[in-house]
């Protein structure tokens, strides 16, 4: 084993592992607050479901990074490579860590909204888009750092 192919390592479990955790945090505070909403207004659960939802994809973020980077690690990767992966891991993880759980802020604070009477679905979509958005971006970073390591 080299100290490239360690590094990657790493770097892939935290691109999966962060961004994971922060899909389950998102996905479960949302999902609390849709809970709340359903016994206010049971008519809203799809919009409910929806809106907890959306936490859920910097998980997938995670994962496709994963892929990506997973047919670019073996044994004899450089140092270099190996980092470039570490790397990509830390971005990808940390900020859909954190992104997901603002998102899932947002998320239910709109669903808190939309338990109470009010008509803010779209309007809460465009606020949840704001910390997606980041988590896209760090995705097409470490796609753009997959790159360079090859």
């Amino acid at each position: 084993m080299t100290l490239g192919f360690v590094l990657a390592g790493i770097g892939l479990a935290l691109m999966v592992g962060l961004a994971g955790c922060g899909s389950a945090f998102g996905t479960s505070s949302a999902g609390s607050a849709a809970v709340g909403a359903l016994k206010k207004k049971p008519e809203g659960f799809g919009s409910y479901m929806v809106l907890a939802a959306l936490p859920a994809t910097q998980g997938l973020y995670g994962f496709v990074s994963y892929i990506i980077w997973s047919g670019s690690v073996n044994l004899e990767m450089s140092v270099l490579a190996g980092s470039l992966c570490l790397a990509s891991g830390i971005a990808v993880g940390l900020v859909g860590l954190v992104s997901a759980m603002y998102q899932a802020k947002v998320c239910a604070s709109g669903i808190n909204a939309i338990g109470s009477g009010h008509n803010v679905f779209g309007n809460t979509m465009i606020f949840a888009a704001f910390p997606e958005f980041y988590a896209i971006l760090a995705l097409v970073a470490s796609i753009l750092m997959n790159g360079v390591a090859a």
